[in-house]
Parts: C-alpha cells; sequence; structure tokens
C-alpha cells in the first residue's frame, strides 16, 4: 500500500494485512491493518512497529520518505505482537537514539525480547518529550488492554496516537474514516470493542472521564488498527462511552445449539415472543455465527437467551465454549434466561443459569427445561419466556 500523509509531515507507514481471518480467536474476515506513523521533525520518530511478518512493508514505506537510520525515536505504544514483532528487525537498522515505552512497557520488551543494547526509555503518565517543532504527551493507559499500553497525544495537531483503542480490524486501500462507508466502520469496531476492550470497561470510564478533565482537544485519532478518525471523533468517542457504560439498545439475542432440532424449536419460540412485544431480537445459531460476531450482537443488547440440549451430564461444546469466551468478556448490565431439551438428565439449563449468574445477569426465570421434543404446550411456555424477557428489556430501559 502506499504511503500516505496524514497531516502535514506526519505519515502513515504501516501494513495492511488482507489475508488474515483470525485473531486469537476472533474471527477477521475483513482483514486488518497495522498502523505505524511516522513524524517527521528536528528528531524523526517512529510511532510503532508492525507484526513481525510485515516487516518488510513498513521498512519499504519508511525508505520511500528517508533513509530508516535518519530515524532517531522509536515510540512503542504497546508490546503486543502484532506492534512490536518487527521491532528488533527495526532497531538493528535504525539504531535509535531513543526507544520510548510506558515503564511497564519497559518490562515487557525485556522480558520477550531480552535486548542487550536496545536505549529503552520508560515514560510516566503525563510525560512530554521535544521533537522540535512538535512534543509528544504519553498517556497511560495500564490494562487497556494488556499492562503496557499507552496513548501519544502530539498537542501541536490535536493529534491522538491511540494504540489499540477506537480501531478496527479492517483492511482497506484507504486510510481515513470518512473515505469508507461509516456503518461498516462502525459495525467492525463495534466488533473490536465486544472481543478485546468490554472486558476494561471501567477503566475505559475511567479513562475517558481522565481525558475529558485533561480538556486536551482531540482532532484526529490514529489508532494502531483500522481506519485513522478525522470526521467521526466526536462519534467513536461516544460509542466508547455508551459501550463501557453497559448502555444498551432496545434488543435481545438468543442464542442456542441443537442437536435433533429440540432446542432450536424452542430457540424461535423464544424469539417470537420477543417479537411480539416489539423488541428487536437476533436469532443466533451456534452452528453457522462464530462466537466473535455473537459477542458483536451481545453487546448492544439488553437481553441474552441461551439454549442447549444435555449432552453427558453438560452442555453441547460450542455452547460451552462460546459460554467462556463470554465470560471472559465479561458483558455488564444484561438481562437473562435459559432454556434447552434433554433425554434424560437435563442439566444444561442449570448450568446456563450458572454461568449468566457469573456474569451477574438479571435472570427472569430459571429457565424451560423439555423432554425430548417439546409440544405445542411447551413452545407456548418458550413463547411466554420470551415476552417476559421483552417486557423486562422495556422496564429496564424505562419504556
Amino acid at each position: 500500500m502506499a504511503v500516505r500523509e496524514i497531516l502535514n509531515d506526519i505519515y502513515w507507514v504501516g501494513a495492511v494485512d488482507w489475508g488474515i481471518r483470525d485473531f486469537h480467536g476472533y474471527s477477521t474476515y475483513k482483514g486488518t491493518t497495522y498502523n505505524a506513523f511516522l513524524v517527521m521533525d528536528d528528531k524523526i520518530t517512529l510511532f510503532d512497529t508492525v507484526k513481525k511478518n510485515k516487516a518488510s512493508d513498513l521498512l519499504h514505506h519508511i525508505r520511500s520518505l528517508i533513509d530508516p537510520r535518519q530515524i532517531d525515536y522509536i515510540v512503542v505504544n504497546h508490546v503486543e505482537m502484532d506492534h512490536s514483532g518487527a521491532l528488533p528487525k527495526v532497531i538493528k537498522l535504525v539504531k535509535p537514539e531513543k526507544i520510548f515505552c510506558s515503564q511497564m512497557g519497559k518490562k515487557a520488551i525485556e522480558e520477550h525480547f531480552h535486548p542487550k543494547d536496545w536505549p529503552l526509555e520508560a515514560v510516566k503518565n503525563g510525560q512530554t518529550i521535544s521533537l522540535g517543532k512538535r512534543t509528544v504527551q504519553f498517556i497511560e493507559t495500564r490494562m487497556l488492554h494488556w499492562p503496557d499500553s499507552m496513548f501519544s497525544y502530539i498537542p501541536e495537531d490535536a493529534l491522538l496516537i491511540s494504540s489499540d483503542a477506537f480501531g478496527e480490524h479492517l483492511a482497506t486501500s484507504e486510510r481515513f474514516d470518512d473515505e469508507v462507508d461509516f456503518t461498516v466502520m462502525m459495525e467492525q469496531n463495534a466488533k473490536y470493542f465486544a472481543n478485546i476492550l468490554m472486558l476494561y470497561s471501567p477503566l475505559i470510564q475511567k479513562l475517558l472521564k481522565n481525558v475529558t478533565e485533561m480538556g486536551i482537544p482531540i482532532k484526529m485519532i490514529a489508532p494502531d488498527h483500522g481506519l485513522i478518525k478525522r470526521k467521526y471523533v466526536g462519534e467513536m468517542i461516544k460509542a466508547y462511552s455508551d459501550w463501557s457504560s453497559c448502555k444498551a439498545q432496545k434488543k435481545a439475542v438468543v442464542i442456542y445449539d441443537s442437536m435433533w432440532h429440540s432446542t432450536e424449536m424452542m430457540a424461535k419460540a423464544v424469539a417470537d415472543g420477543i417479537m411480539q412485544e416489539g423488541v428487536s431480537v437476533k436469532l443466533l445459531d451456534l452452528e453457522v455465527n462464530h462466537r466473535s460476531d455473537i459477542m458483536t450482537e451481545v453487546l448492544g443488547a439488553k437481553a441474552v437467551a441461551m439454549g442447549s440440549p444435555t449432552l453427558n451430564n453438560g452442555l453441547l461444546p460450542r455452547m460451552a465454549g462460546c459460554l467462556m469466551y463470554m465470560r471472559g468478556l465479561r458483558p455488564c448490565g444484561k438481562i437473562g434466561a435459559a432454556f434447552g431439551s434433554y433425554g434424560w438428565s437435563g442439566e444444561a439449563v442449570k448450568l446456563l443459569n450458572q454461568a449468566m449468574e457469573e456474569m451477574k445477569f438479571n435472570i427472569i426465570d430459571e429457565g424451560i427445561r423439555v423432554k425430548y421434543v417439546p409440544t405445542h404446550n411447551d413452545l407456548k411456555k418458550c413463547v411466554d419466556l420470551g415476552k417476559r424477557l421483552a417486557q423486562a428489556v422495556k422496564a429496564e430501559l424505562g419504556e
């Protein structure tokens, strides 16, 4: 991809990964980018690198502007390998004067790469450095989403280089938010938040409050994945505020897996009940929906109904895996209900309720268990469960 000047003397020099389809369990069927930014100043500074196998792309882009050996500083906002994998190769070539990182970042770099002579300099929250005409202020964002994470803010341009925040896994030839379909970008941004950052929602709330209190203007956000935000900065910040504060829509999701269609019949009946009460619903079959797409739907939903038959005194494997994944992300402020069919033991509904209790869902019912195939009366009970779930959604949203 071509180098792109994003502001005067500030260039995108990263790499586009068109072919990646899995990001440690998160489906990335639209690919991704590994963004890196080169600031041309008295001290030429590279912000972040790229994944190891994309190092040649990064260096090719830098060479189209300058000899990489002219770079004075490297800033490592995040040590995860998709942003630092190319670091050893870049450092060997560049031989930078200084490498800036957070204090936890320094520790992570030392433990991961075991460098002997890298000029690492750990910075503190709020510390600033001069590049010449520009300054850089470092904002610690510990556990968003690694202990080492930080932002770099350039006040002269009101530019926030935001590491893994405000980005999305989306491979494009375009570099800016106003050059692509807004809905597509926001869908992928929601997916990124749901699968990477949801767990850290309380910390995001705190960070947004701190940034507001700092009073720093932000005219552009340059994340480490996806598109640079220059038109929709306010919309992005508001979305993060809504998502991290558990703000939900008048929406429910029904997540299920089925062996011989009995639980599927129950799931459809629950969804029918939800629709009859005027609440939007998504019916999500685990056989055909990836867990990361399911979590994207869960992010904006107020209610989650989960259904599984019993297998070997437990849950079906896909449901068990989905629950493990969901528990790790800790969706907040949800209303829950469980249902499922069984042949002779019937533990699935109990296990689903236990999982929702652990996630602090507001469970409205002990759940519905049906032996073998649901009768018409059984399905009526499922419809009623869906209605009560929808009524609870409307009540909690003040309708």
